[in-house]
């Protein structure tokens, strides 16, 4: 059974006619579709929120659909860009030092799905870990980037959460204490090979990194590519 994505659970065989209605209403408003703000306003937008919020639904809830949504459209309508990284190129990611990351070799809005339950989210002390499926990566034309993560995607689960952290890479991140960046920090992590990503800035970070997996991805496949078909990268 192919492995589901955030893009299919949260918008069905529907996205493809929502998402087309919002790209006409967009163009006929003149409205850039990476505005967060010109994007909210839009009519067919606004309609499709309306459908996806629960009714008692407001703030917060209000806020992570609407992230959601534009990332989804966003990855939509720059070709559905599926990239899937391999473990062991997914441990040399995290461990190895970061590659200057080519904003204008990749997509300007793509998925980078990571191998299940390898990376988990450990963003409030007290809370249960969270395994993250990926990221929806949006890199900025002059640097920085928006990065939507996904987690809790479990079997069986019609949900998942969300966490959104946007701006530029520090020039070098480095954890309080001793440990690496991405190192884990549940109860034999180490054991199991596992990382943890513990804060927004390492968020960034990942995303950051992750546009070098993306740009592989494109080299690859190049005119090959068909939306939503996931593109392997080892």
């Amino acid at each position: 059974m192919p492995r589901p994505t955030p893009y299919d659970l949260a918008f069905g065989p529907e996205a493809e006619a929502r998402f087309a209605e919002i790209q006409g209403s967009l163009a006929q408003a003149g409205r850039d579709p990476h505005d967060a703000d010109a994007f909210v306003l839009d009519r067919a937008v606004a309609a499709f929120l309306r459908d996806l919020v629960p009714e008692e639904g407001v703030g917060e809830a209000v806020r992570e659909h609407l992230a959601l949504l534009q990332q989804a459209y966003l990855y939509w309508v720059e070709g559905g860009w599926l990239v899937r990284p391999s473990r062991a190129r997914v441990e040399r990611l995290l461990t190895e030092p970061r590659q200057a990351a080519p904003h204008d070799a990749v997509p300007r809005a793509f998925y980078v799905q990571l191998p299940e339950r390898l990376v988990w989210l450990a963003f409030s002390p007290g809370e249960p870990h969270q395994p993250l499926d990926g990221l929806f990566v949006r890199p900025w034309p002059g640097g920085g980037l928006f990065v939507l993560a996904i987690c809790g995607m479990h079997p069986g689960s019609e949900g998942f959460v969300v966490v959104d952290v946007d701006g530029h890479p520090a020039r070098q991140l480095a954890r309080e204490g001793q440990s690496a960046l991405f190192a884990p920090v549940m109860p034999g992590g180490a054991q199991a090979g596992l990382f943890s990503v513990t804060g927004g800035e390492e968020l960034l970070e990942l995303g950051e990194r992750c546009i070098t997996i993306a740009a592989e991805a494109k080299a690859c496949v190049g005119a090959a590519h068909v939306p939503h078909q996931a593109v392997e990268v080892g």
